[in-house]
C-alpha cells in the first residue's frame, strides 16, 4: 500500500458518461464497467469517493438557457444526481462492494444526508461513498462539488474521468490537430481559459491545493493503471 501514489481519491464522472454512446439516460454496459473498474481500486485498498454529475437526464443551466428560472432548474438537476448514484450504487454492489450514497439534500428514503464525519468514517471502513445533488446550492456545478468534496474528506488527489485522454488545447473529437498537455499548473489552465472544470472549480482547486488528474476513464483499466502511479491523461497542480 505504501507503494501507491494516492491514499484516498475522489473521481468526478460526469453524467454524460454514464449515458453512454446514447447521449441520454443510463447506459448498462457504461456502468457495468465502471463497476468492474472500481472493484480492482478497492481491492488495492485505496479509500474512494465519488461525485456524479446529472447531465445525461437534466442540465439546470440549459434549462435556464430555454426560460426556466435558474434555481428550480438546478434543483431538478440535482435530483438527476441522486437517480445517477442509486444506479452506479447498485451495479457497484453487485459485485460486493459496499457502497453509500450521501446527498447534500435531504432524501431520507433513498440516500444518507450528507455528514463530513460520516463520509470519512465509511471511507476509513473500505466503502465507496458516492456524493450526490452537488453542493445542495443553485448555482454550483458538480465540478465545484467534486472540489469541495475532495478538500472536505482530505483527498489526495481529484481525478476527472472523462471521455478523452487527457487536456487539450482545443476540442480533439473536432481539431485533428488539437495539442494535448501531459502537464499543467492551475495558473495556466485558468490564463488560457482551457475547459477542464469550471473556473470556481479550478480556483477552489488551486486556493486549496488540490492535484487534479483529467483522463479517459471509458478505456477499462485506466484508472487502476493511473492509481498504480502510471502517466495517464493530464496532470494539473
Amino acid at each position: 500500500m505504501s507503494e501507491l501514489p494516492y491514499r484516498r481519491v475522489l473521481l468526478k464522472l460526469s453524467g454524460e458518461m454514464l449515458a453512454g454512446k446514447q447521449h441520454y439516460g443510463l447506459d448498462e454496459e457504461v456502468l457495468t464497467n465502471i463497476a468492474l473498474d472500481l472493484k480492482q481500486v478497492i481491492a488495492l485498498g485505496i479509500e474512494l469517493g465519488i461525485v456524479v454529475g446529472g447531465g445525461n437526464i437534466f442540465r439546470g443551466l440549459q434549462a435556464a438557457g430555454r426560460g426556466m428560472e435558474r434555481v428550480p432548474g438546478d434543483h431538478m438537476g440535482m435530483l438527476a444526481t441522486i437517480i445517477n448514484a442509486v444506479a452506479l450504487q447498485n451495479y457497484i454492489e453487485r459485485y460486493g462492494i459496499q457502497t453509500r450514497v450521501m446527498s447534500a439534500i435531504s432524501v431520507d428514503e433513498v440516500a444518507e444526508p450528507y455528514i463530513r464525519r460520516r463520509a470519512m468514517r465509511h471511507l476509513e471502513k473500505g466503502r465507496i461513498v458516492i456524493f450526490a445533488a452537488g453542493t445542495g446550492n443553485p448555482f454550483f456545478t458538480t465540478d465545484t462539488a467534486a472540489a469541495l468534496r475532495a478538500s472536505e474528506i482530505k483527498a489526495d488527489v481529484l481525478l476527472k474521468g472523462t471521455r478523452v485522454d487527457g487536456v487539450y488545447d482545443k476540442d480533439p473529437e473536432k481539431h485533428a490537430d488539437a495539442k494535448k498537455f501531459e502537464h499543467l499548473s492551475y495558473r495556466e489552465v485558468l490564463g488560457a481559459e482551457l475547459r477542464v472544470m469550471d473556473l470556481t472549480a479550478i480556483t477552489f482547486c488551486h486556493d486549496n491545493d488540490i492535484p487534479l488528474r483529467v483522463f479517459d476513464m471509458t478505456t477499462r483499466g485506466n484508472l487502476l493503471a493511473l492509481l498504480k502511479g502510471e502517466q495517464i491523461g493530464t496532470t494539473v497542480s
